[in-house]
């Protein structure tokens, strides 16, 4: 499997230059502190810098694919179709205005609902992981200078190293008790959160990662890098992709069991998340407990 086998390279290339653009605007801001923060109606943090990295996307995009539609966190939806572009320019706002390096941008193409190209790019660790839907998944500096990625083969949860973001969203779900199940049922748990914890999944470095509320410009780009690195990305409910509102992936042989120990006390499915296809998450996806 390589790049050169999906037909989706060209898209992931211009994903990757629009990248580079950003990054070097992002890095400016969070180099300097000098950026005045706003409170969201959910609650959650805004920045200078998100609304102006989400514009050079969206200014982007509009030169090199203008006919797609394009959805953003900060700027919501513009355009229709089948082909989507899926943004959230700065993925753990609250670490970036703390000077804490784990953020990052957050680029996918969703192709009739489906995630086919993700781009994640956090350029204070110095790191950027991607995937095109059957052209495999990759880390490295550049498309030329890339490793591929696997997940692991830990087939036991006794074995297994388990990352999340933030406890207080299990609470409000109801799987409170069920998360914290897992977590002792685990070998390991951190809380490397946010993007973070899946593209590690990706690295075959964490077995399992889970959010219980997220929105879809949290997940989108996550999915093809998940999926193609051998892993499988679901909700918490075992719906396929990014479409329920919240978030688990394994590396595929565990995923069962993850499954049925976070059902929680009222089974599986009983719970109704917020939609990911909502503008703004219902709790808060950007809080890292380290």
């Amino acid at each position: 499997m390589s790049l050169a086998s999906s037909p989706y390279t060209e898209d992931l290339r211009l994903a990757h230059m629009i990248a580079d653009s950003v990054d070097a605007q992002t890095m400016q801001y969070f180099s300097s502190m000098d950026f005045e923060v706003e409170t969201k109606p959910d609650l959650t943090p805004v920045t200078v810098a998100d609304r102006a990295a989400e514009e050079l996307i969206r200014s982007q995009l509009s030169r090199a694919r203008g006919r797609d539609a394009v959805l953003g966190e900060e700027f919501g939806e513009s355009g229709s179709g089948p082909r989507r572009w899926v943004l959230d320019p700065i993925d753990g706002t609250k670490n970036f205005i703390r000077g804490v390096p784990v953020w990052a941008t957050l680029i996918a193409l969703v192709e009739h609902g489906q995630p086919v190209v993700g781009v994640v790019s956090a350029p204070a660790l110095g790191r950027r992981w991607w995937a095109a839907k059957d052209g495999g998944a990759y880390t490295g500096k550049s498309l030329s200078a890339a490793r591929q990625l696997h997940v692991s083969k830990v087939s036991q949860l006794a074995d297994a190293s388990f990352s999340y973001s933030s406890l207080q969203g299990w609470k409000e779900i109801g799987r409170q008790e069920a998360f914290m199940g897992l977590t002792e049922a685990v070998w390991r748990t951190r809380a490397f959160g946010d993007f973070w914890s899946y593209c590690l999944v990706a690295e075959g470095a964490v077995d399992i990662a889970a959010e219980p509320e997220l929105a879809l410009y949290d997940m989108a780009a996550l999915v093809p890098i998940v999926e193609e690195a051998g892993g499988v990305f679901t909700s918490l409910d075992n719906e396929p992709g990014c479409s329920g509102g919240n978030a688990l992936a394994t590396n595929g042989l565990l995923h069962h069991s993850v499954l049925e120990q976070l059902s929680g006390p009222d089974g599986p499915g009983q719970h109704t998340s917020a939609s990911a296809d909502s503008d703004a998450p219902a709790s808060d996806p950007d809080q890292v407990d380290f």
